[in-house]
C-alpha cells in the first residue's frame, strides 16, 4: 500500500470532528457550571471572612470617631490597612482583612468574578459606601459613630451575571450569609447594583437597623435565604 493510501478518508475525518463536537458540547457547560459554583463558594467564604474581620476591628477599638471607648466597624480600606482609619492617623496593623481588599475602585472590590461593597450607617441609619478609592479618613461620608458601633452590611454580586456567577450574597453584623437568585432583580456588575437595604425586609423602614429578609419579602422584591 502506498503512503498516499494510508491517510484518513473524508468520512473518517468528519466522524472524528463530530465526536469532538459532541464531547465539547457536554464538557464546556460542565466547566462553566463548575466555574460558577467555585466563584459562588469563594464569595460566600469571603463574606464570612469579612464578618470575622469586622468583629476584630470593632473589638480592637482602633476606630473610635466619637472617642467613647466603643470600637466601630470599618470600610474595606480600613480593614485591609490600605487607608488610615476614620478621623484618625493610624492604619490597622496588622490588617484584619487581606491586603487585596485595599485594591478598591468605585468603592468596590473585585474578587473571583464577584464585586464586593461595604455599607456603614449614617445618623438616619441609611447606608453609605466608602470613598471611590477606599476608606474615608476625614469621615466626609458622615458615617455615624454611634450607629457604626453596631451596624454594617456587605453585598457580593456577579461581575458578569450568568458568566462569573448567578446568585447575589449579603452579610451584616448578624453573621448570617444570605443569598438570592435574583428572580425579581438580578444584580450585574456596575449595571445593576444592590442598594444598602436591598436584603432587608420590605415592611421595614429604609434603615440598616431593620431586620434582614431571611425567607420573607425583601426591599428589592427578591427572596433571600440563609446559606447553610
Amino acid at each position: 500500500m502506498s503512503k498516499r493510501e494510508q491517510g484518513f478518508t473524508l468520512i473518517e475525518l468528519m466522524i472524528v470532528v463530530a465526536i469532538i463536537a459532541i464531547i465539547a458540547s457536554i464538557a464546556i457547560p460542565n466547566l462553566l457550571s463548575a466555574r460558577l459554583n467555585a466563584n459562588e463558594s469563594a464569595a460566600i467564604a469571603t463574606l464570612k471572612n469579612i464578618s470575622s474581620a469586622q468583629a476584630q476591628c470593632q473589638a480592637s477599638g482602633i476606630i473610635d470617631v466619637n472617642t467613647n471607648g466603643q470600637g466601630e466597624y470599618g470600610f474595606f480600606g480600613e480593614l485591609s490597612g490600605a487607608t488610615v482609619v476614620r478621623a484618625g492617623t493610624l492604619r490597622i496593623q496588622p490588617p484584619v482583612l487581606s491586603s487585596a481588599f485595599g485594591n478598591i475602585a468605585n468603592s468596590r472590590v473585585t474578587r473571583s468574578g464577584y464585586l464586593f461593597q461595604m455599607y456603614l450607617p449614617l445618623v438616619t441609619s441609611a447606608g453609605v459606601s466608602e470613598l471611590a478609592a477606599g476608606g474615608d479618613a476625614g469621615n466626609t461620608q458622615n458615617v455615624d459613630p454611634s450607629s457604626a458601633e453596631t451596624m454594617w452590611a456587605c453585598y457580593a454580586w456577579p461581575a458578569v451575571q450568568g458568566n462569573s456567577g448567578k446568585r447575589t450574597f449579603f452579610v451584616n453584623q448578624g453573621g448570617d450569609v444570605l443569598a438570592t437568585n435574583g428572580a425579581n432583580t438580578a444584580y450585574n456588575g456596575t449595571t445593576t447594583v444592590p442598594v444598602y437595604n436591598a436584603a432587608y425586609i420590605a415592611t421595614g423602614s429604609a434603615s440598616m437597623s431593620a431586620a434582614i429578609a431571611a425567607n420573607t419579602a425583601a426591599q428589592d422584591g427578591n427572596a433571600w435565604v440563609v446559606v447553610q
